[in-house]
């Protein structure tokens, strides 16, 4: 069953047309990245999703509920985090929760103990009674999502929530995104930090001046895209009998011979990295090191996009 379904959407504001016929579908349980430049219309879909963008033509559901006849049952289902950071700086962190709390109607009797949970999920029980306004910007981000994790929602919508962070708090929140998506919630996360997303995400959609130019799993744009892996071996007798046979090797573009290892360069859909390891091994070469580098969602989407805005 979809978490959401999103078919033909589109928006405009006045004369612009910010959002032009775009289509998503999410599983439940999956990381969807919406990438895209500003101004692409990435905050704009997002805001659909949330209810919070009444005007639009097309078809939009969240968990099942349509969003246009029951917003009030899709509020239920989401927490939503916007690009921008909005508290009451004048409370605690533990006011803030409470108020909360209670605003999403949960029971009195269970207040503490899930404000409890969420500050435990978020690295923030330390910060308990701290003024919101003394927080870092990080320890804001995580403090706003455990305020939308307060109702347990099935769907989580992040708006650039990694913007502005330092390198640490970046990974912080990577790493606390990574521990919801094994709790089963769906996310869908809009970010212009692309190689942390090729880390994240289970698919991907690339939206350029409203329209939608590559949607699927990485594997899926990177095959299409023609974009080459690359793995770094280290074997313990590097020989040129060896080098010869991986060159030989279907799918395998080109290997480096360096003097500490060897680049080996294949097609995404022609060679697994696995079957490359198993070649390896069955030349008897001892592996030391078998390093497959990260792939380029740069380059993926310098090579779909052409830098419009809508």
């Amino acid at each position: 069953m979809l978490a959401v379904d999103v078919q033909n959407l589109s928006i405009q504001y006045g004369k612009l047309e910010a959002v032009k016929g775009i289509t998503l579908q999410i599983p439940r349980g999956e990381v969807f990245g919406f990438i895209g430049p500003n101004g692409a219309g990435k905050s704009s879909t997002i805001r659909v999703l949330a209810t919070l963008q009444p005007d639009y033509h097309g078809f939009a559901k969240v968990m099942g509920f349509n969003i246009r006849s029951k917003p009030h049952l899709v509020r239920e289902q989401i927490g939503y985090v916007p690009d921008f950071f909005g508290v009451y700086e004048d409370l605690t962190a533990r006011e803030y929760l409470h108020f909360f709390a209670a605003a999403y109607r949960l029971p009195i009797a269970k207040r503490k103990s899930v404000v409890d949970d969420v500050l435990q999920l978020t690295d923030l029980t330390g910060k308990i009674d701290s003024q919101v306004d003394s927080l870092s910007r990080g320890m804001k981000q995580r403090l706003s999502l455990a305020r939308v994790l307060l109702h347990d929602p099935a769907v989580l919508l992040l708006d650039e929530p990694a913007s502005g962070l330092d390198p640490r708090a970046r990974i912080e929140m990577r790493e606390l995104l990574k521990a919801l998506k094994e709790m089963g919630k769906t996310i869908l996360i809009s970010s212009h930090i692309l190689h942390e997303l090729a880390q994240l995400c289970t698919t991907i959609g690339i939206i350029e001046a409203g329209r939608m130019v590559a949607q699927g799993s990485i594997a899926e744009i990177y095959q299409r895209l023609g974009v080459l892996k690359i793995v770094h071996v280290q074997v313990a007798r590097q020989t040129p009998e060896l080098i010869a046979k991986l060159r030989a090797v279907e799918g395998v573009t080109s290997v480096d011979d360096q003097a500490d290892r060897i680049s080996i360069r294949f097609e995404e859909g022609r060679l697994e990295v696995e079957d490359l390891h198993d070649i390896i091994h069955a030349e008897g070469a001892r592996i030391r090191m078998f390093q497959p580098e990260v792939m380029d969602m740069e380059t993926a989407f310098m090579k779909l996009t052409e830098g419009q805005t809508a």
